[in-house]
């Protein structure tokens, strides 16, 4: 046998040997699925204060029993100001399909980021039931809200909060 032909195929049975591993039988592990990213849990204003839980659809589903009330609730944020970010909207359900409130920050004391739709949010702040004043309705729709009880004359009938303490979860 020539050199040439003795040193080709001592590089194939190389190139084999390497192609066939260590020579352990068992199958190489599956590379270990991926973490889900942290939830990140960020507080706006004051600390949430322990008491005062309520489910936001009770609050909703009878706000004359809640009215002047501080509770603490949690829900989805639909949207938010999309110009400084001093209001949000919770709902109760994802989406659209089921009632909502818009919540404000008590004395513009502080506000939320604009891409706060999508986050959880856990709120303490105080209820309001009202009437908002067709000035009021048109600001605030020109910044993105949408108001479910919408009165002829340009007024909305409301549930809100005004929040002391916000907690988004993203």
């Amino acid at each position: 046998m020539t050199l040439a032909r003795s040193l080709g195929l001592l590089g194939a049975a190389l190139v084999v040997a390497a192609c066939q591993g260590s020579g352990s039988s068992a199958p190489s592990a599956a590379p270990a699925p991926s973490a889900a990213p942290a939830r990140v849990t960020t507080p706006y204003g004051a600390a949430i204060t322990p008491g005062g839980e309520a489910s936001l659809g009770a609050v909703l589903g009878a706000p004359a029993d809640y009215a002047g009330r501080t509770v603490t609730v949690e829900g989805e944020v639909r949207r938010a100001c999309t110009r400084r970010g001093c209001w949000m909207e919770i709902g109760a359900t994802p989406g659209d399909a089921g009632p909502g409130c818009r919540v404000s920050f008590k004395d513009y004391g502080f506000f939320i980021p604009l891409d706060s739709a999508g986050a959880r949010a856990r709120v303490q702040g105080e209820v309001k039931v009202h009437q908002v004043a067709a000035s009021m309705v048109s600001h605030l729709e020109s910044e993105g809200a949408r108001f479910a009880k919408k009165n002829p004359d340009g007024t909305a009938d409301e549930v809100a909060l005004v929040a002391t303490a916000v907690e988004l979860t993203r």
